[in-house]
């Protein structure tokens, strides 16, 4: 579609713009902007916000500006030659320039939702596309054309131009932006989706992401006007900078993929790895997040969870064994106390009940009885420092309603008289024991 102004040059356009039917004109803009909102407004009914045409509050999705672009567009077909077309000369090129935005930012969000990077690139691209806008609206846009036309020099025994390689390269990014919108929104449907393991729908995500954005490179590089042939010579330099230089990357891509195919570890599997302990979050292509229980992740690259050793501690059963020690006064009724600490740890809310809690005698240490109270819990990743904190409450409460003592640290001192010596009196001496 045509949205080339009708006035040219600033001259005429500030004139338009100063007439009595530029007020006629951004009425009818006006209007176009409610209809966008009113249905925009109607389809977040029942819709929850965040998605790619609607975003979080309606007009921050893609779905406004374009549907006031297209509104706009058709209401200045209708009533061409009834009015001088200076406000929607106006109008257009800030609309189309707000629909191009909003979809770049929302394809940017999807496909990289915490990234500096995407923000950055966001920021670039606003600039570009405004700088462009006001070249439209103020008719320099040919010239600028012209000059970077001019610009030419040899490419491969062919003669491009500065404005060529700036088409190629809009071009190509159009066609990665939709590429990567289509994989965002492939890789959302699959990992809602429920009735498949997690860990095969994020294999699927990321190969169909992986398959996209190859596809959408070559179309990128034909958009660009560089031809596939010369990727044949680029192809054995980039197998060579592949096994020296990115050996490392390549082999935690293809471990990423090994990982999700084998399920040795899951997202949701407690490991162990390089003496960090914690809840596995996700796992990408390239690196495995883990999240420990006091809020602290590592980035752990997929090579490592293959090539070295893990401990899972739930890989073939969730449940997993926790112990806490306690000392209780020589001279404590065992036979009694024992099976009451066992029922007492028994009835904290997360123990098992099977396997069953067990107290043992384990030392016989300087202060008092070592007892040793072994139980299971079945979900790890809800943290274990805070169910061994109840355990200890119900055996403090058990000792103390028991009447039995918590010894603590104490030494018996005993007191000697050696005998004296060359007619001098001798000092007491202390004897620890």
């Amino acid at each position: 579609m045509s949205i080339s102004a009708t006035p040219t040059g600033l001259a005429e356009l500030a004139a338009g713009l100063l007439t009595p039917a530029a007020l006629a004109e951004a009425g009818v803009v006006l209007a176009c902007l409610a209809l966008a909102w009113g249905v925009v407004a109607l389809l977040r009914r029942g819709h929850a916000g965040g998605g790619f045409w609607l975003g979080e509050r309606g007009y921050d999705g893609a779905l406004f500006p374009w549907l006031a672009l297209a509104t706009a567009w058709l209401a200045r077909v209708l009533l061409a030659g009834q009015l001088p077309m200076a406000v929607f000369a106006l109008a257009l090129p800030i609309l189309a320039s707000l629909a191009a935005l909003r979809t770049v930012a929302r394809v940017l969000r999807q496909a990289w939702p915490h990234s500096a990077l995407a923000h950055t690139l966001e920021r670039t691209v606003s600039w570009a596309v405004w700088a462009a806008a006001v070249l439209w609206i103020t008719g320099l846009a040919p010239q600028v054309l012209d000059t970077l036309d001019s610009v030419r020099w040899k490419l491969a025994g062919s003669e491009v131009s500065l404005r060529t390689l700036i088409e190629g390269a809009v071009s190509a990014l159009v066609v990665m932006l939709l590429m990567l919108w289509l994989s965002a929104a492939i890789e959302a449907r699959l990992l809602a989706a429920g009735g498949v393991n997690l860990s095969l729908r994020k294999i699927a995500a990321n190969a169909t992401r992986a398959l996209l954005l190859l596809v959408g490179l070559l179309l990128a590089l034909s958009a660009a006007g560089i031809p596939l042939g010369a990727l044949s010579v680029m192809g054995g330099a980039f197998g060579v900078g592949l096994g020296l230089g990115l050996q490392k990357l390549a082999a935690n891509y293809v471990s990423g993929f090994v990982i999700l195919a084998e399920r040795s570890v899951r997202i949701g599997d407690v490991v162990r790895v390089d003496g960090f302990e914690g809840r596995i979050t996700d796992i990408t292509t390239r690196y495995t997040l883990i999240r420990a229980s006091n809020g602290r992740e590592s980035i752990v690259p997929n090579e490592m969870m293959v090539t070295q050793r893990v401990e899972s501690c739930t890989l073939a059963d969730p449940q997993v064994a926790q112990t806490t020690v306690v000392q209780v006064a020589y001279g404590s009724d065992l036979a009694v106390l024992l099976p009451a600490l066992q029922q007492a740890v028994g009835r904290v809310p997360r123990v098992l009940a099977e396997p069953a809690p067990a107290v043992q005698l384990s030392q016989f240490a300087a202060d008092g009885l070592e007892l040793t109270v072994v139980f299971w819990i079945a979900d790890p990743e809800a943290g274990t420092g805070n169910v061994r904190s109840e355990v200890n409450l119900a055996l403090l409460a058990a000792l103390q309603q028991a009447g039995v003592e918590v010894p603590f640290p104490q030494r018996v001192l005993h007191q000697g008289h050696p005998p004296q010596t060359g007619g001098k009196g001798g000092g007491g001496a202390l004897q620890e024991s």
